[in-house]
């Protein structure tokens, strides 16, 4: 049976580690390596590192500080922010990304999802999702750092993403971001039962039960956090044990 997997989220912006709420409202609270040697020394699974400046000030990931980054990362990470090639697909694998993670290139260009699934390999291609829940109780997928709307519900886009070769999805929730609320289960499930890909949940972790939650009733595969790592006392070795308490297959350290 497949291991669920905790990964922490890094924002990366500039020079330093951000964290907001809503994909707004930025605030520095540290150093990338500091924290990737945090995350080394207490065994996650995988961590995800997006450079959410890169997209929007139109430019291509900054490979040479993914090399500095990755040299220090004993476990898998995906890279995220500013692709939109499959020569900045090639690039950021070649400084030591295991995973990228698409997202406005993607839905702009599904072309590429399958370009990269082809040349690279589907396990390393995962399709980001950004959703917003408007007035009428619907959802719709959000491009650039979840500003510009695509008409797409986030099931519809999920089931495009498959079928052009992506190999995961990460789903967030634009308004749950960072607020410690609690991830949307509604959204989790809309996309869970839509596609057969592993789903990542984001957005608005606010607690161990709440991940549990996200798995077995949202149909996650796999859970992401950040302000809850960084503004809480809850550890990824602690939300393992949880989860393994409540009978879900996680991998714990000896």
């Amino acid at each position: 049976m497949l291991k669920t997997r905790i990964i922490p989220t890094l924002l990366w912006k500039g020079y330093g580690l951000v964290k907001g709420t809503g994909f707004d409202s930025w605030r520095p609270i540290g150093a990338v390596l500091p924290a990737i040697k945090v995350y080394n020394a207490r065994h996650v699974d995988e961590l995800l590192l997006l450079d959410i400046a890169a997209t929007k000030e139109g430019r291509e990931p900054d490979y040479e500080s993914i090399d500095e980054f990755t040299s220090e990362c004993f476990v898998p990470l995906t890279y995220g922010g500013g692709i939109a090639s499959l020569d900045h697909i090639r690039k950021a694998l070649l400084a030591g990304a295991d995973k990228v993670c698409l997202n406005t290139a993607a839905v702009e260009d599904p072309e590429l999802v399958r370009s990269a699934s082809d040349r690279f390999g589907a396990q390393c291609v995962v399709v980001g999702i950004d959703a917003r829940k408007r007035a009428n109780g619907k959802y719709e997928c959000c491009i650039r750092n979840g500003t510009q709307p695509t008409g797409k519900t986030p099931a519809q886009l999920a089931r495009e993403m498959e079928q052009a070769g992506a190999g995961e999805i990460l789903l967030a929730s634009v308004e749950r971001d960072g607020t410690l609320e609690g991830y949307d289960v509604e959204l989790l499930r809309s996309v869970s039962e839509a596609v057969s890909l592993p789903v990542i949940a984001s957005g608005g972790c606010s607690g161990y039960e709440n991940m549990y939650k996200a798995l077995i009733e949202g149909g996650a595969s796999a859970v992401a956090a950040g302000a809850l790592f960084s503004f809480t006392e809850c550890t990824p070795l602690e939300a393992k044990r949880h989860l393994q308490r409540r009978g879900v297959p996680v991998r714990i350290p000896v």
